[in-house]
Formats: C-alpha cells, structure tokens, sequence
C-alpha cells in the first residue's frame, strides 16, 4: 500500500528526515514511536504532500504509484486520509457541511455520528470550542467521511480524558477495519472479504495501543527509523529503559 524509500526531508533549512525506508502492507497497521523532535509528524507531513516538508531525495510509492510531487489534493484523492494532532478552528464552517463534503461516495455515517455522541455538535463550527476529545471525534468522522484506503493518525489519544478514549480506540478499530478478517474467508456460506484498510498511527507514550491493534511498531531516533519489531513489546522496552536505549543501536 506504501512504500517510503530513502526518504530525507528538509524544513526551513534544517534536515529533518535521513533515509528513512518504511514498506505498510495492504490490511496492516503499523505504529511510530519516537521521543518528542524526533521526526515522526514530519513524516506524516511529507506523506500527505504539506509543501514546507521539501523532499530533498527518496520517493513515496502509493499503491504502486510515485506520488513524491503530487499535491495535497491529488494524494487525498488518491485515498489517503490524515488526522491532525492539533487540527485548526475553522470559523464560519459547520462541522455536519464538512462531513457533507468530505463524503463523495455518500454512504451512511449516521451510525458513527451516534456511536460517538457527535450529533449536537454537528450545527457548531470545525473545532470551535471543542475539547480534545470532541476534536479527535471530528477528525476521525470526516476520515470516515472520506473513505480512505490508508489513515494517517497523529497523536490520536492527545488530549482525550478516560471517558472518551475507550470509544475514540473502537471507531478508530472500525476504521481500519479490524472486524474484517485478515484473509478472504468463506463464513456461513458467504464470502467475506479480506481487510485492505491500511494505517500509520504517531505515538509518542504507547497509551493508544490499549484500545487498538497494531501489526507492526516503529522507533524513530533524530530522523530515522532505528528498528522494527512486534509493537507492544517495543513499548513495553520502551517504557522499561526509554529511547536512550534506541539511540544507542544507531552508533
């Protein structure tokens, strides 16, 4: 689904990214953990095509596609869907107008929209005066909206209490299609098609690993990717001698 090659990236004048070779399979989510500068929403930034991100040498393959020089647009459309961190506030937009545009294939959200409590704030402006847990409901209803084939998340348990992490990490599962098997299979006479969503999820603490699954975790030290390997167990290494440890497999 995406292959990422040699891929350094300058912003204003600085190098940021060195390297850095990342391959997310079809149907697999896989993890960034990193301490904070290390990198990681530079990365994401440079996927979804942000013009200050300047990449200086590699390429991004989607689906099979170079899409290095392509815009923002052109990427999205293409289906690839992004969630910010810290999403701007967007005066004068209804957040149920963004949702509306965001769904060309016009399939149902309402059942989202119910599941995550969101439906009195349809009629408010994009992120005006939402708390964190009410702005990581928006973002993650218009990636809905959007139908992606691959969910760039960043940070995605930033700023959310205990009261609405639990629901956000379902929705985000259902995202990625976690309830589809991870091959075709034949259930009860009915075919059931095999998983496609693909995902890359930023964390700096682990803490959004409770709630979902992941495929694949890894570590970014001063702008590359130092190791790969099963994520729960890299955090659990993480979280026993932290990143010091990371930093020293690079020397």
């Amino acid at each position: 689904m995406l292959r990422i090659e040699n891929l350094s990236v300058r912003l204003q004048k600085k190098m940021i990214l060195k390297n850095v070779c990342l391959q997310i399979p079809p149907g697999e989510v896989h993890v960034l953990f990193g301490p904070n500068g290390s990198g990681k929403t530079t990365l994401l930034m440079t996927i979804m095509g942000f013009p200050e991100y300047e990449v200086v040498s590699g390429r991004i393959i989607f689906q099979g596609e170079d899409i290095t020089s392509l815009s923002i647009d052109e990427r999205a459309r293409r289906g690839i869907g992004l969630s910010f961190q810290r999403p701007p506030t967007i005066k004068g937009l209804k957040t149920g107008h963004m949702l509306e545009v965001c769904n060309r294939s016009h399939q149902d959200i309402d059942p989202y929209i119910r599941q995550l409590h969101f439906e009195d704030f349809l009629a408010r402006d994009i992120n005006q005066g939402f708390s964190g847990g009410e702005i990581k409901k928006s973002e993650l209803l218009q990636l809905l909206a959007q139908h992606p084939q691959m969910v760039c998340l960043d940070e995605p348990e930033s700023g959310v209490d205990l009261e609405n992490i639990s629901l956000i990490g379902d929705v985000i599962n259902q995202v990625f299609q976690k309830d589809w098997p991870a091959k075709r299979t034949k259930c009860r006479r009915e075919i059931k098609e095999e998983r496609q969503m693909a995902g890359l999820i930023i964390t700096h603490t682990g803490y959004i690993l409770n709630y979902i699954e992941a495929d694949r975790g890894h570590v970014m030290i001063e702008g590359t990717i130092a190791c790969g390997g099963n994520p729960r167990e890299m955090l659990r290494n993480i979280k026993k001698v932290g990143y010091e440890e990371c930093v020293r497999c690079l020397i």
